[in-house]
């Protein structure tokens, strides 16, 4: 009979030992899957409240018992600001009719996320954030400081269906351009990043930003902003980048331009560029600031173009939209 060397042997022993330890893994893993199907539904639920709106959806459709566990009140109270009752019953619509309308919270989350509501006599928007469940605001044209705003020659209000709000800002025609708004901190929803944008539309007559970008300003009140150049004008992105100069002097006039000013000899900076947004309106970003836990104050926005000289006409301001941007 064939005896095996005795260092095969311990190798094959080896590997059985290995492949019966694997097995028993399996078997383990399976029972544990098997356990957590077993768990009652409030279990369930009480476990898919402490992830995301997200991450629940996507359970759902893991098994049935996922499933209806994600449809749970237990799940999208959790989703949902503590604050929900009394934001909503600051809505201009009346906030009961609203909360009677929806016989469960996965229904008034989902409507929250597609539908903002106007609050605090039409001055504001709020909404959800679909994927995750923080706060978003909108302040209106009438919540804005807008330099010379009182003016009927140069800014008027008017309504128009467009807006969710019942008045917009029309710029008339002015040299100053600035406009500043601000919210509370504890209105927002802690431990995000948020990101501020001026939301408007342009007349079919607008002009004065072509060949000056425009300064946005985002922080914490009592802090100094960070400075960020903004394009309001879709039509006039690169107007100023590419000036036209005859052949000849071109690199001469480069120079001089240089010694006149010697902030050009600097980088150039990048320019928020102005974006189609879903509803309609368009929208470019200010900039972007932290909101940390229990954080008092008010974050400050503002927007101005005071340097060019220039006047400036053409543009309807809906108005500053404050919502969460994952951080780069």
């Amino acid at each position: 009979m064939q005896r095996w060397p005795r260092q095969v042997t311990a190798r094959r022993y080896s590997i059985s030992k290995y492949l019966e330890r694997r097995k028993r893994e399996r078997d383990m893993a399976v029972e544990s899957s098997d356990d957590i199907y077993a768990l009652p539904e409030d279990c369930i639920a009480t476990a898919l409240s402490l992830t995301s709106p997200k991450d629940a959806c996507r359970l759902s459709a893991v098994a049935s018992t996922f499933r209806s566990a994600s449809q749970s009140d237990a799940v999208w109270g959790r989703f949902l600001p503590s604050d929900y009752r009394d934001i909503i019953s600051r809505a201009v619509d009346g906030g009961d009719s609203l909360l009677a309308k929806f016989h469960s919270k996965k229904d008034l989350y989902l409507h929250l996320c597609d539908h903002p509501i106007v609050i605090e006599d039409g001055r504001k928007s709020f909404q959800l954030e679909k994927l995750s469940g923080k706060k978003c605001y909108m302040l209106s044209a009438r919540d804005l400081y807008i330099v010379w705003g009182d003016t009927p020659q140069y800014w008027r209000f008017i309504s128009i269906p467009e807006s969710r709000f019942l008045e917009v800002a029309e710029l008339l025609d002015v040299c100053w351009f600035e406009i500043r708004g601000k919210i509370k901190m504890s209105m927002l929803s802690s431990g995000t990043n948020y990101a501020a944008y001026l939301v408007y539309t342009c007349k079919t007559r607008l002009y004065g930003f072509d060949h000056q970008s425009a300064d946005g300003y985002v922080g914490v009140s009592g802090r100094e902003s960070e400075k960020r150049s903004v394009c309001l004008d879709p039509e006039g992105v690169q107007s100023q980048r590419y000036q036209i100069v005859p052949r000849r002097v071109g690199w001469f006039y480069h120079r001089l331009t240089q010694m006149r000013n010697p902030e050009a000899m600097l980088p150039e900076e990048e320019t928020e560029q102005p974006k189609q947004r879903d509803d309609g309106w368009m929208e470019v970003e200010l900039g972007e600031c932290f909101v940390e836990e229990g954080q008092d104050g008010e974050m400050e926005v503002s927007v101005m173009e005071v340097k060019g000289g220039n006047w400036k006409s053409g543009i309807v301001v809906q108005g500053i939209e404050i919502r969460p941007k994952e951080r780069k």
